[in-house]
């Protein structure tokens, strides 16, 4: 049984966030850099623990997203690993069912980016694929994103229109 915990980055210690980075560095090896480890700080970890190791994270962080020109407090989802030994166990649905409900209590958009494989988990989950074109709003403004485009994925809400062009802003490392 998975023990889940949800903690804020704030409310971790330095030993937890540095089990947390050993798990994203055993999951994704030379893939997670330290930009990625900024990204998924600074927000809510769902963390999931089996006899006390820490075998499953997720992490939801605040970002403002634009669909279209309307600004959305959105939460972005980072750092979402599960042990390469324990993963097909249904640990990383446990952990991203938690993640939504922490984005409908604190968020009016729910966003994450992930590749194609990855994308299956989430589809499941109720993830669609935006399919307007993508941008990162920089100091000189919009910038296309084309190869984001197919890869960011939201929680639908009632409203949005999933073919408006959709803008994060910018960041170190991958905007997205």
């Amino acid at each position: 049984m998975l023990d889940v915990r949800t903690n804020t980055t704030d409310e971790l210690d330095e030993s937890a966030l540095a089990d947390i980075r050993t798990l994203m560095d055993v999951a994704f090896g030379e893939r997670f850099d330290d930009h990625d480890w900024d990204h998924t700080v600074g927000g809510h970890h769902v963390q999931g623990f089996d006899a006390g190791t820490l075998i499953a994270h997720a992490s939801v962080v605040p970002r403002t997203l634009w669909c279209g020109d309307l600004p959305l407090r959105a939460g972005y989802v980072e750092g979402v690993a599960v042990h390469p030994d324990r993963q097909r166990e249904g640990h990383g649905t446990a952990v991203m069912n938690v993640i939504a409900q922490l984005i409908g209590h604190h968020y009016e958009l729910g966003a994450l980016s992930a590749g194609d494989v990855a994308q299956l988990l989430y589809r499941k989950l109720g993830w669609v694929v935006w399919a307007g074109p993508s941008y990162v709003q920089t100091v000189s403004g919009r910038e296309a994103t084309p190869e984001e485009d197919g890869y960011i994925l939201v929680l639908p809400r009632p409203g949005l229109e999933l073919t408006a062009p959709i803008a994060c802003e910018w960041r170190p490392g991958d905007v997205w």
